[in-house]
This record gives structure tokens, sequence and C-alpha cells, in this order.
């Protein structure tokens, strides 16, 4: 593969493709496993990650990157493999979660900022050393009645693009992730309230990537769609999620960003899916419109597996479904029938 980050950024949005979050940290993958009843030890994770990137189907066909927690991305197969040349036989990019999480910002109460700036060049060059050819970093952005200010938003643009200037300079594609939080209180959060805080948070994120002169064509962006709060009493289509997040988009994405890889958000699977195939049927856009999942890749891949060897083809079976319908979805070529069948 190329070494120019505009050809990287370039092969981690390929037609049909996308980009699986695998980067769960050791907390959230208990969780997970927790949901199935699997103790959280570091021979499951390695038998679960094992499982997903040796779906043959799904990695050559589906995905174009994974994103990898650190502790993954030096592990290795039962057989001895490195867990970078099992993806890297798949032509699919390895990558790796950059930042430290969220803690709370002094002076803002409610909002957060994300840490892991301080030593981040020398752990992206250790990283870039191990096989990661891109990072990802989240910044995480709260609705309520008075939230976001601006001072937060700005705090987590500043950082955002900080990070995004250092992994350029160590030859990695960053994945820029502003992610709006769907949770908040449903009379707070509803789809315009949604559409108002993204468009002003992309509008800050790409002042400040222009201030640390990022090169937008070496990037990806990894935005929330526009959608109400999961507690919202007032729903979205499909079609209306669709209008809003391209009209946001278009109005602050600038051209030269090679592709837009949305998060899911802890939308429904299938929910997910629906609203990435209503952008791409319909709507022309400048960059092309992906996905880069967790649970709504792994959710059915994960109970299928339950923890037992013997459920691994059925694991891998849910996995290839689910990545087939997100990247139908990538084409604008899904539909609901597809998921019956």
């Amino acid at each position: 593969m190329s070494e120019r980050i505009e050809d990287i950024a370039e092969a981690m949005v390929l037609p049909g493709q996308g980009i699986l979050a695998a980067d769960e940290s050791t907390g959230t993958i208990k969780k997970r496993f927790d949901s199935i009843g699997v103790e959280n030890t570091l021979e499951n994770r390695q038998a679960y990650r094992e499982l997903l990137f040796r779906s043959a189907e799904p990695m050559n066909e589906r995905v174009s990157g994974v994103i990898l927690f650190e502790e993954t991305l030096h592990q290795k197969a039962v057989d001895g493999t490195p867990f970078v040349d099992l993806i890297r036989a798949t032509n699919a990019v390895p990558g790796i979660k950059a930042d430290k999480g969220a803690v709370p910002l002094p002076g803002h109460p409610g909002e957060t900022v994300t840490e892991g700036l301080d030593g981040l060049g020398d752990r992206l060059k250790g990283w870039r050393d191990a096989g990661a050819l891109f990072a990802k970093w989240r910044a995480v952005i709260t609705i309520d009645d008075r939230l976001p200010s601006y001072g937060g938003i700005r705090a987590n643009a500043h950082a955002l693009a900080r990070y995004a200037a250092l992994c350029q300079q160590h030859g990695l594609v960053p994945i820029v992730e502003p992610e709006v939080q769907m949770d908040a209180d449903p009379a707070d959060h509803t789809i315009e309230r949604c559409h108002e805080v993204t468009s002003t948070v992309l509008q800050v994120v790409f002042n400040e990537l222009r201030e640390q002169n990022v090169k937008l064509e070496g990037m990806i962006l990894k935005p929330n769609m526009v959608v109400p709060g999961s507690k919202c009493p007032t729903q979205a289509s499909a079609e209306e999620v669709a209008a809003h997040t391209v009209s946001v988009l278009k109005q602050h994405v600038p051209a030269a960003v090679p592709g837009v890889a949305f998060l899911s958000g802890g939308q429904g699977d299938i929910e997910a899916t629906a609203n990435l195939n209503a952008m791409n049927a319909n709507y022309d856009t400048p960059w092309a419109l992906t996905y880069s999942y967790g649970r709504a890749l792994q959710a059915s891949c994960l109970k299928a597996w339950g923890g037992n060897a013997h459920n691994i083809p059925a694991a891998q079976s849910a996995f290839k479904n689910r990545a087939d319908m997100n990247g139908l979805a990538a084409l604008g070529n899904w539909n609901e029938g597809l998921e019956r069948a």
C-alpha cells in the first residue's frame, strides 16, 4: 500500500466498504461480554477478535479498515500470526484508537474534553512502527437545555485538530470524530436541535483543522448522523435523517475530505443501515458516505458467538450479513427486503 496519507485515506473509503470499529477498551468490551455471559479475559478478547479478522468474505469485501485498541494492535492469533498481518492480508487498513478518553472540562459543568495529547507524538511513532496506518480520536459533545457551550465545543475541536496534525506529521491518517451524543433528555434533543448543534460543531472543528494546517485530503471525518435523541418522543424516518445530515455536511465539510464514515451512536443495527442507505440513495455528495460501526456491525455476531468456539461459523455468518447490508447501504442499494431474505 502507498505510504502517502492521501492514498491511505482513499483506501479507507472504497465503494461498498467501511470501517470496523473494534477498538473497545477493556472496560467497554467487558460490558459487551457481560451481556452474553462471557468472562472478560485476555484469551476471550483474543478469541473474539480473531473470529472477526478471520471472517474472510466480510473482511475482504466489506471492510476497508479496522480500528484497534492498543492491546489488540500488539496481539497475535492462536497460531502466532499478528492481528495486524491478518487485517492486511484482507487489504484492509489497520488503525489505532489514539485518545485516552473524556474527562470533565474545568469551568464547564456537564461537559468533557478528551485527553491524550501529552506524549502523543511518541505513541504515534510506536503505533506506526507496529503497523497502524491511521488513528482515531473521539470528542464527546453533550446536549441538554443549555449545552453544549461554545467553550466546550472549542476545547474539543482544538484537541481534535492538534491530534490530527500530529498524526499527519507521523504518517498516519487521522479519523476526526466529533460525536454529538443521542442519549440526552427527550425534551431537548429533537432532530432540529441535533441539526443545530452538529452544524456548529462541524463549523468549529474545520476552523480548527485549518488553523493547525491539517491536510484535508489526508483525513477521514467520523461524525454522528443528525438524529433525534434516543429518548425523544418524536423519532425520525430514514429520509428525514438523511436530509438533515446531508444538509449539515454540505454546509461545513469541504469537498477535499475524501470520506465521511459515520458512527452508529447507539442506533439499532437496521436503523443505522437504513439511514446510511437513504443518504447514498437520494443524494450526490463530493465525499464517500460510509460506515465506521462498532455495535451496528458486531452485536448480532457477538450474540451468535456467546463465547463458544463451536459457534464461530454462526458468528462469522452474522458478521457477514451485517457487513453486506452496510456495504450495500454505502452504495445506496439496500432495502428492507434484503434484511428479511
